[in-house]
């Protein structure tokens, strides 16, 4: 399965818009939106998509910052591709039947109540970090983790 995930940034106050996940894999938990990728769109088309459906604005500057890809021992893979946006326009986070938006100041992320490899990752690109990461699940407990950061900007397809 192809996904995305989206993570907007306000500069000026350091924070981050999250959502709390109402449905699908995740439910309950903390992450940025995103979803599945639909036939025919590029990750970028599906990553706008996805915001403009969960949150009920239009994400700007997005920004390529790394891959994802999951394998559960349930028979999931999941191939995401994770984006920076710089801002948004078209009205303020709204919640929706799919998701709760909260800001959250990025000193104080609730990695807790987050995906297990989303600290592994997640303080690094949002400080403009590339990286490419690798995870195998069981449920929601992480089984195995590799994770590279770099400063150069990494292939999605790879």
């Amino acid at each position: 399965m192809r996904a995305n995930l989206v993570f907007i940034v306000d500069e000026e106050t350091n924070k981050v818009l999250l959502i709390h996940k109402k449905t699908g894999i995740g439910q309950g938990k903390i992450n940025g939106p995103g979803g599945k990728l639909e036939p025919g769109e590029t990750p970028l088309e599906s990553a706008i998509r996805e915001v403009e459906e969960e949150l009920l604005i239009t994400p700007t500057g997005l920004e390529e910052m790394g891959v994802l890809r999951f394998a559960f021992v349930d028979g999931l893979h999941l191939h995401c591709i994770v984006f920076r946006a710089s801002g948004y326009k078209d009205g303020e986070p709204t919640e929706t039947r799919e998701a709760k938006p909260e800001w959250f100041l990025i000193s104080e992320i609730p990695y807790p109540r987050m995906w297990a490899d989303d600290a592994f990752w997640l303080p690094q690109m949002l400080a403009g970090k590339h990286f490419e990461g690798w995870f195998e699940f069981d449920g929601e407990w992480m089984l195995t983790r590799k994770v590279e950061i770099g400063e150069k900007e990494l292939e999605a397809g790879s």
